[in-house]
């Protein structure tokens, strides 16, 4: 697995190179690789499939265009969820109506007083609902969160970038990643268990 990681590095960072000589065939490959995942992330944040699309644009152009300044300190993907989230936020506080939080506001997090240890899920509720069922109850209830545990949730546990890389990206610090992304699991648990408590299941079972 190691081997697996290092070896994509590698080809991360010969394309980065390439692509900052110009070579587009790079870039193109570059794109090819994040864009779903930076399409999921801009969509979760903006609750947009039109402005995800605009921001998905918007996030490589500025990449190609800034391509020089990226120094390589951090991961391209990292470097690129940066755009990203700030193109997301900028479209966000051009709405007219709305509070839009900022990701690295500063918020009360409360962590010396959560105790609440988080349960794992079994595969029993693979018995009543199909994987396509559960994806799509996920989805909703991943959506439904704040922006500000949202986004940390997507690229910890779902892109699964380090803490650091995720500090990185939004700009934050290591704490506030643990605790944001504490409070977005517990959150979870609280739709997903009142979700299948309304369709008739005893979710405690299975927590």
């Amino acid at each position: 697995m190691a081997d697996t990681t290092t070896q994509h590095e590698t080809d991360e960072f010969s394309l980065v190179a390439s692509a900052r000589q110009g070579d587009a065939a790079a870039f193109t490959e570059l794109v090819n690789r994040y864009e779903r995942k930076i399409y999921r992330l801009a969509r979760h944040i903006t609750q947009s499939e039109e402005d995800a699309e605009e921001i998905l644009q918007e996030t490589f152009l500025k990449a190609y265009e800034h391509l020089p300044e990226f120094q390589g300190s951090s991961k391209f993907y990292t470097w690129l969820v940066r755009i990203a989230v700030n193109e997301s936020l900028m479209k966000l506080r051009k709405r007219k109506s709305g509070r839009i939080v900022s990701l690295d506001e500063e918020i009360d997090t409360g962590e010396e007083t959560v105790a609440r240890e988080i349960a794992v899920w079994e595969d029993n509720p693979e018995q009543r609902y199909s994987r396509a069922e559960l994806r799509g109850i996920l989805e909703r209830a991943i959506s439904s969160l704040p922006p500000i545990f949202q986004t940390v949730f997507i690229l910890r546990d779902v892109d699964e970038l380090s803490t650091e890389e995720t500090a990185d990206a939004l700009n934050i610090s290591v704490p506030a990643v643990k605790s944001r992304l504490l409070r977005a699991r517990l959150q979870l648990r609280d739709k997903l268990t009142r979700f299948f408590k309304r369709k008739g299941d005893d979710v405690f079972a299975y927590l």
